[in-house]
């Protein structure tokens, strides 16, 4: 399997390609941590209502249980402690929620942004850089026999402008029916060339 072309200029393209790609992926991925981070700084608020509300809560369950201690109306005392460390309580719950609200919320913007650049890279660069790779691994392995270059030479004039064909032979179609060697080796080093890849048996 060829990861880059043989020929420097392809090389150097792919190459600088494939760097831009990682630099893009990098830079989306630390994007979206910047905005989960910023967006779970909306939770403070959260937390801190959770550590006010239950350290309230705390507080007057134990101080209704000093009052519980008093003889005779103790029990009539600890109702109103109680019902107000249920509504501490309750308060905490709302901050507890607010922070998982807000962690699904940054959570699910981080992905959001993901989704665009990353699926830039799945499904346009790395399918062409994948189908590159399968063609230079194919056409290498043609033209190590005489009718794979055949069949490179017949890419060739079926794919190559005009002007580069006749360059070669000016009745390049016939010269390749012949099966003249110098034809078919030109034809073929022009496909490989083409794909970046070095023509020379």
């Amino acid at each position: 399997m060829k990861i880059y072309a043989d020929r420097f200029p392809v090389a150097l393209r792919q190459f600088l390609t494939d760097l831009l790609v990682v630099a893009w992926v990098y830079a989306a991925v630390r994007f979206a941590l910047w905005l989960y981070d910023l967006v779970e700084k909306l939770a403070v608020p959260g937390r801190k209502l959770e550590g006010a509300g239950g350290g309230l809560a705390d507080n007057l369950a134990e101080a209704g249980g000093k009052v519980g201690r008093v003889p005779l109306v103790g029990d009539e005392l600890t109702g109103p402690f109680t019902k107000a460390a249920d509504a501490a309580r309750a308060v905490a719950e709302a901050g507890r929620d607010q922070q998982d609200l807000v962690g699904q919320l940054a959570l699910a913007l981080s992905i959001a942004v993901l989704v665009f650049p990353l699926g830039l890279v799945l499904f346009g660069w790395l399918p062409l850089r994948l189908r590159w790779m399968r063609r230079a691994a194919s056409a290498k392995a043609l033209a190590a026999g005489p009718a794979g270059r055949d069949l490179l030479a017949l890419r060739a004039l079926t794919s190559q402008p005009l002007r580069r064909l006749t360059r070669i032979d000016p009745d390049v179609a016939q010269a390749w029916r012949r099966g003249d060697d110098a034809t078919v080796d030109a034809l073929a080093a022009l496909e490989l060339r083409r794909l970046g890849l070095r023509g020379g048996r």
